[in-house]
């Protein structure tokens, strides 16, 4: 085990392998008109992977700055901003990231989302479910499902290689 491999009991979790996981499950459900959108930064990260391994065309990057409902208390994180190079309307989009705790991130992302057209489906695939849900969003794909400390936080890492870690830190 590295440093980087947060144990939860005996679990391990290696990104890499959940990485390869989520990879998989996501092909079963992909159609040609598939577009794709990734939660900055994980899921972003996520995303352009994807878009490597695959050889997608342009994917988007979601930003939830502006629709956070804790705006007030965090501000405005330096963060990128929501690019969409594909028509959002009628397109079937698979949102990805890489934690989904309590889903307000998830409620942020479908309203940057909706902020640019009325698209015709939404799926989210994350790496982890760590349970723990404020609002009723379930993810149609996760790679892993675990249960987490109230005090813990997972953060996904990537390396100037590109591949992923996760750490595992208190929670602010």
């Amino acid at each position: 085990m590295t440093d980087s491999t947060p144990t939860t009991g005996a679990l391990m979790l290696d990104a890499e392998a959940l990485y390869q996981t989520l990879a998989r499950q996501i092909e079963r459900i992909r159609t040609p008109e598939t577009q794709f959108a990734g939660i900055t930064s994980g899921g972003a990260w996520l995303v352009q992977r994807l878009r490597q391994d695959w050889g997608l065309g342009p994917v988007g990057t979601i930003s939830t700055a502006m629709h956070r409902d804790d705006f007030a208390k965090r501000g405005l994180a330096v963060t990128a901003q929501t690019q969409m190079p594909f028509e959002v309307d009628g397109a079937h989009i698979i949102v990805l990231d890489d934690v989904l705790y309590t889903g307000r991130t998830v409620r942020a992302a479908l309203n940057e989302i909706f902020d640019y057209g009325r698209p015709a489906s939404v799926k989210l695939a994350v790496l982890v479910d760590r349970g723990g849900r404020q609002l009723p969003v379930e993810a149609d794909i996760a790679a892993a499902r675990l249960q987490l400390a109230a005090g813990q936080s997972l953060a996904l890492a990537r390396a100037e290689d590109g591949s992923f870690s996760f750490r595992l830190k208190p929670s602010k």
